[in-house]
């Protein structure tokens, strides 16, 4: 069970930042705009089911990714490890840029018409899980982790697994409520709180970046450490 938690911790974090439920909201709210209710609660739930499901195929392709183009796993340690850190330096050094409240509501005032509504359902995986939602750098993230999470035994392989995919369903119910009611939090939500809870997480992926690129970089090592 250890691995479980320790996978889901790191994937949570991991992956939070770069997802962003909160400030993906504000952009799915301009995006969708004055439609009802019921609609943004329709659209967030095939966008939470769409996000498991691919991280889900990331997870378990990724190894054969990998086997297809030749790729060890060191080497997508280091480099995946430089990307996520990279992503983490950038959160913490990025600007705030705090929503302005009757901007936002006077984005929404047209109308939505049945037409429209249906047009939005069928843009419920591009671009709304992708790349709005999940994007390229989810992509890099999860499929690093995937690789990562290899373990000696079976047993434990699938633990560590299984606490990636928890990690991903618990995610996806944080998008489901913050696109569900993306116009309630776009007026209560305080920006100074959203950008200090963006700030401490992407400290943390600064640092799951830099660990996991070390694990590959001391495995690449090894070997001209024995020789010598």
């Amino acid at each position: 069970m250890y691995l479980l938690w320790k996978y889901f911790v790191l994937g949570f974090s991991a992956l939070l930042p770069l997802i962003n439920p909160l400030g993906s909201a504000l952009i799915f709210l301009g995006l969708v705009g004055a439609a009802p209710i019921d609609t943004y609660r329709a659209l967030a739930r095939r966008i939470a089911i769409n996000t498991v499901i691919f991280f889900a195929v990331i997870e378990l392709i990724g190894s054969a990714l990998l086997g297809f183009f030749g790729i060890s796993l060191p080497i997508m340690q280091v480099s995946g490890g430089v990307v996520i850190a990279m992503i983490g330096w950038s959160l913490l050094n990025q600007k705030d840029s705090a929503p302005n409240p009757e901007k936002t509501e006077t984005a929404v005032v047209p109308a939505v018409t049945q037409a429209e509504i249906d047009s939005l359902k069928e843009k419920a995986f591009y671009p709304f899980t992708f790349p709005i939602t999940a994007g390229p750098g989810c992509i890099v993230v999860m499929l690093t982790l995937s690789v990562h999470v290899t373990q000696p035994s079976l047993s434990e392989t699938v633990l560590s697994h299984v606490g990636l995919f928890i990690a991903a369903i618990v995610l996806s119910g944080l998008i489901y409520v913050c696109y569900a009611y993306a116009p309630r939090i776009a007026r209560s939500i305080s920006p100074s709180t959203a950008h200090g809870i963006l700030r401490v997480v992407a400290f943390i992926l600064l640092c799951i970046g830099v660990q996991i690129a070390w694990n590959g970089l001391s495995e690449l090592l090894k070997p001209l450490l024995q020789r010598s």
